[in-house]
């Protein structure tokens, strides 16, 4: 049977090795050409689309940048000029009259609680306080000798009933007393006088820096004692150890101002440092002339790196907002009323008008129309539209205030 398949087969493709089945096959070969263009005409367009499906179906979606809406305290910042004060500032005053006898200080200097600043030269104070040592003195002895002569009397008179007269008992004991009050009074004359002498001594109240120096040795120096007396000071002490920070608020903001509230300071005169602070005290009170109200925080300076009289910025945070539903500005499209490109769970674009309260330099607060969690796209919309899908990536952005 493998014998007549094989004999078919032949007689099959006898006529195609002859020189008619030469002429043949080129008339078929043409007219499979021929089916073959008609066939790609009309199956080509419907190819085309199920390759530009099959595209579409792998063509990847486009990034987007987005932010998540979430809750931050957002507040306003307002920036106020100040100036830095000593915390204690006085100028010394001599208590007594006398001639500049040293002084020991000169402005710049720094010193200590108690330290000698100056010494006055007073002769007629000794004097006068020698003399009073000495009338102390004189008293201690006239007590003495009053109090003796009252103890013998009554010793005897407990021996020997009515051998003292009444009248001299009587009179010994007043002695007695006149005496114990005149030693009270001369050492309080005594004590009197070391004061004054010891106010010829001119020493530091308190630690501080000399910031102006008044006299010279031989000067005489007037007792700063009366309101109507031109008296010449001595030297002028600041306390830089510390200083105020006093700046003025506005009347708009004086709702805003709480005692320990954070404040941050710039320093321009010392290459824009910065530091935080917190407000000591306020006056309560609106200035009628300037409608600010003054505002004072204190700064510590053990190494004297602040100036009384630097100025700085003081940053103030106003109209605080706490745990406020915040978007970045960038996520904001301006119109006529604001609107935000939310990507929603679907991962498709969605554009939803929303409701703005604060804002802030990088922030704006949200009243309406987000939900915290929500993922809005930042920055320019450019080809995206409404509806289209694409792939949300999330970024992260400084909220400096």
């Amino acid at each position: 049977m493998k014998t007549e398949v094989l004999k078919s087969i032949e007689k099959i493709l006898r006529p195609w090795l002859t020189g008619a089945g030469r002429r043949l096959r080129w008339k078929l070969s043409a007219v499979f050409v021929v089916l073959l263009v008609v066939a790609a005409f009309f199956l080509r367009p419907g190819q085309s689309k199920a390759n530009a499906n099959a595209g579409m179906e792998t063509m990847p979606l486009p990034s987007v940048a987005v932010a998540k809406v979430d809750r931050e305290d957002l507040y306003r910042q307002v920036t106020i000029p100040a100036e830095f004060r000593p915390y204690v500032e006085v100028e010394l005053h001599a208590k007594v009259s006398g001639f500049l006898q040293q002084i020991n200080v000169d402005f710049g200097d720094q010193v200590k609680a108690g330290q000698p600043l100056a010494t006055l030269e007073v002769p007629e104070l000794q004097d006068q306080l020698n003399s009073a040592i000495a009338t102390e003195q004189q008293a201690v002895a006239d007590y003495t000798n009053a109090h003796l002569v009252f103890t013998r009397l009554t010793a005897v008179n407990k021996g020997h009933p009515n051998l003292v007269a009444e009248q001299d008992l009587d009179t010994a004991e007043a002695k007695d007393g006149a005496a114990a009050a005149a030693i009270a009074a001369t050492k309080a004359d005594m004590e009197k006088y070391k004061t004054l002498v010891a106010y010829t001594k001119i020493t530091a109240p308190f630690d501080g820096v000399i910031t102006r120096r008044y006299a010279d040795p031989g000067a005489l120096i007037q007792a700063g004692t009366a309101s109507d007396t031109q008296s010449m000071p001595l030297v002028r002490l600041s306390d830089n150890y510390r200083l105020r920070l006093d700046f003025p608020v506005s009347v708009d903001y004086v709702q805003d101002i709480q005692m320990g509230d954070a404040v941050d300071v710039r320093v321009e005169s010392l290459g824009g440092k910065m530091f935080t602070g917190k407000i000591s005290r306020f006056t309560h009170k609106v200035d009628d002339s300037t409608r600010t109200m003054i505002t004072e925080m204190e700064v510590d300076n053990p190494k004297l790196e602040l100036v009384p009289g630097m100025y700085a910025s003081v940053v103030l945070k106003v109209e605080q907002h706490p745990q406020a539903l915040a978007v970045p500005i960038e996520a904001i499209s301006e119109g006529k009323s604001p609107t935000v490109y939310v990507v929603n769970a679907h991962h498709e674009i969605e554009e939803r008008a929303i409701s703005l309260g604060l804002e802030t330099p990088t922030k704006y607060e949200v009243l309406s129309g987000l939900q915290e969690g929500e993922l809005v796209m930042i920055g320019n919309p450019g080809q995206i539209k409404p509806g289209q899908k694409v792939e949300a990536k999330l970024v992260s952005l400084l909220a400096e205030q």
